[in-house]
């Protein structure tokens, strides 16, 4: 008797429709995620340093935070609140539809052109730090889990990547 085996090219679709049935995610969605996450670690493992994981929790903050800014036209970062854990935040924003999650993330990458290794603040080659910190977050060496989210609103589309534990810590270098 002969024995069925699926065909090895349909077993990593079958694998991502069942960790999309299992998280309640989508197709488009686990596109988003994995071009995200892997914009960052492709920027990451250029300098040495290790990949993030996805956190859905992360995540979930950044999508009602990135829904917040798309709905209000607000482009600010979400506040600190007292007794929560101290988070990094990268935002993006842009015209809606124009632009894949690997430019979103590709944008925040294009500072390295700005970074010099040293400790953060002093690491713009600029003397302005905000010329670097989206880039410093991405590659931040303590920096293990990111989360992320898009929200389209009228006029614009909001990316917002979380970060544990946070980077951009004065004193320390980021790689």
């Amino acid at each position: 008797m002969a024995r069925f085996e699926p065909a090895r090219w349909l077993l990593p679709s079958f694998a991502l429709t069942i960790i999309a049935v299992l998280t309640g995610a989508t197709a488009p969605e686990l596109d988003v995620r994995d071009q995200i996450l892997a914009a960052h670690n492709a920027e990451r493992a250029r300098t040495g340093v290790g990949p993030l994981r996805w956190n859905d929790s992360l995540a979930v903050g950044a999508q009602k935070w990135s829904e917040y800014l798309a709905r209000s036209g607000k482009f600010e970062h979400s506040p600190d609140l007292p007794g929560q854990s101290q988070l990094g935040e990268n935002i993006w924003g842009g015209t809606p539809g124009q632009f894949t999650p690997n430019k979103m993330v590709g944008a925040w990458i294009a500072e390295k052109r700005y970074f010099r290794p040293g400790p953060f603040p002093t690491n713009s080659a600029t003397g302005r730090v905000q010329d670097v910190t989206h880039y410093t977050q991405v590659v931040w060496g303590r920096t293990t889990d990111v989360g992320c989210a898009i929200a389209r609103g009228e006029s614009e589309e909001i990316l917002v990547c979380r970060y544990s534990a946070p980077g951009n810590i004065i004193g320390q270098s980021p790689v």
